[in-house]
């Protein structure tokens, strides 16, 4: 994995934290690897994020980190929210999130991101599914539409020219 893959993997894991959904730990974690294979480059932020604890301490320390690293090249909220679906659609079929625990996630994120057009259909249909069965299907086709384009996508752009909302409101109840 080179420099900027592994940025954006922090990159996610921060905007993961400071939204709620994720642990400090996986920061502290990219940290500790990065020690470990001597590549900290004597960032004393990355020395210090091996060895904080709880997100008072992960939250601002990562963060410069991004920042320094990224600077003008910082990748949005929404392309973060995106490589988030991709974890969330795996953790799902894992069994390790369920409909419900969705639903609040996506609410969120709907909210975060001030609703953005390719997440209508995901958040609305998962809110559904919660309480009516007929709703299953089109959610998990949405979902798989969605976390499949966001997968492959490199950029907001990229996943915008793909995405067609007209195959997302096929993703509905008959």
């Amino acid at each position: 994995m080179n420099d900027m893959e592994q940025l954006t993997e922090l990159a996610i894991a921060v905007f993961q934290l400071r939204l709620g959904f994720g642990p400090a730990d996986r920061c502290v974690d990219w940290a500790v690897e990065r020690l470990r294979l001597d590549e900290e480059g004597d960032d004393l932020d990355i020395v210090l994020l091996a060895s904080a604890r709880g997100i008072d301490e992960v939250l601002p320390l990562a963060e410069a980190i991004v920042e320094r690293y990224r600077g003008a090249q910082r990748l949005s909220d929404e392309f973060l929210a995106g490589k988030f679906i991709v974890e969330l659609r795996a953790a799902y079929l894992a069994g390790r999130e369920s409909m419900a625990s969705l639903d609040v996630i996506l609410t969120r994120l709907y909210r975060a991101l001030d609703y953005p057009d390719w997440l209508v259909m995901l958040s609305r249909n998962c809110e559904y599914a919660t309480d009516v069965a007929d709703f299953e299907a089109p959610f998990e086709m949405e979902f798989d539409y969605i976390a499949g384009l966001w997968a492959e996508a490199d950029s907001v752009a990229d996943f915008e020219q793909r995405y067609s909302r007209a195959a997302s409101n096929g993703h509905d109840v008959g």
